[in-house]
């Protein structure tokens, strides 16, 4: 198949290149700059210049695919994101979405979105499944209307949609991950929890990026269009998963921070992903495709993601533990390092 990707230098847009290019498709990755067009030729697609918000550079992009991936975010990695920040993040995928749409030609015959679980997730904390209402808040309102606009489009222009709702991703190359690795290092990253002390803690649904883009790939092989949840194995809570994360990297236990307090220092919607739990699984997408993920739990992909850096350079080993390099000093992956790990 002609693959076309929005979204392509992205940490899912790389590894969806990689898969799809391995399977022997034919990848279109849409780019905006020379260092974009590199990256996707060295991950075995054919980059095209362009912008999902100017419609008139899509049309050649897009030009005879099959499938298109609407991959496309701004998600705002800062300590603190503004509402100038989502309203970016949201034009992105939703107007981006419409433009992919409205541009698409007569052999597209599906479309695919990388949603996020938590858009459903239950004002209770209870475990839900595809069936369950949509809560959408500020962060994920554009996963939400997207989800909406590629349902009704369908209808109007006779293509085929595949939703998968991601668990939360993290990978050695995600930013939130490295600011997570580079904050427990260095103290500065506490567990976040509900409650008046911060001791409530919020059960998530995660998923490691390799195993996402691995996701997307078999759906389409198996023909699976429709709504999907796709997460790991076993969801764990914050103050769990940080501290294993701590425990890889040979940092001390990260101290708790009550949820209230962390808002002034990393606003709402970063504490509302970390506070409100979104437990669920991938039942009917391991039903349906056939899939199994790679990194099975978090304790298998944080040490993927450790082990990486320390054979980058992320990282650097010291007496007690790790130190964190980061980018002025890390050597950066080439194309064969850089692949995911399946």
């Amino acid at each position: 198949m002609r693959v076309f990707l929005a979204g392509a230098t992205g940490v899912l847009g790389r590894r969806l290149v990689d898969q799809f290019a391995d399977r022997g498709h034919e990848v279109v990755g849409l780019v905006r700059d020379d260092d974009g067009a590199a990256l996707v030729e060295t991950r075995g697609g054919t980059p095209q210049y362009g912008d999902v918000l100017d419609p008139e550079t899509l049309a050649p992009a897009m030009a005879g695919a099959d499938v298109v991936v609407a991959a496309q975010t701004a998600l705002p990695v800062k300590d603190k994101p503004t509402e100038a920040d989502w309203a970016r993040n949201d034009r992105v995928r939703v107007e981006g979405t419409r433009n992919l749409v409205a541009t698409a030609d007569d052999t597209v015959d599906r479309f695919c979105f990388p949603s996020v679980v938590w858009v459903a997730r239950q004002p209770d904390g209870s475990r839900f499944d595809e069936r369950a209402e949509r809560h959408p808040d500020r962060a994920t309102r554009s996963a939400a209307d997207v989800e909406d606009l590629l349902q009704d489009a369908a209808s109007e222009h006779g293509f085929d949609v595949t939703i998968l709702r991601l668990g939360f991703l993290y990978a050695p190359d995600a930013g939130h991950t490295r600011q997570m690795g580079e904050g427990l290092l260095s103290r500065d990253l506490p567990i976040v929890g509900g409650g008046l002390l911060g001791r409530r803690d919020a059960e998530l649904s995660l998923l490691h990026a390799d195993d996402a883009a691995r996701a997307f790939v078999e759906a389409i092989g198996a023909d699976a269009t429709g709504l999907y949840h796709v997460v790991d194995d076993e969801p764990v809570s914050v103050a769990d998963f940080f501290s294993a994360f701590a425990a890889e990297l040979g940092a001390p236990k990260p101290r708790r921070v009550p949820g209230w307090l962390a808002r002034f220092l990393v606003g709402r919607e970063q504490v509302n992903v970390l506070t409100k739990p979104f437990p669920t699984t991938a039942t009917l997408f391991r039903r349906d495709v056939g899939w199994e993920p790679s990194y099975p739990t978090y304790r298998e992909g944080l040490a993927q993601v450790v082990g990486r850096w320390a054979d980058d350079g992320t990282i650097r080993r010291t007496g007690t533990g790790y130190e964190w390099v980061g980018h002025e000093t890390a050597r950066q992956p080439n194309a064969a390092e850089a692949a995911p790990r399946t």
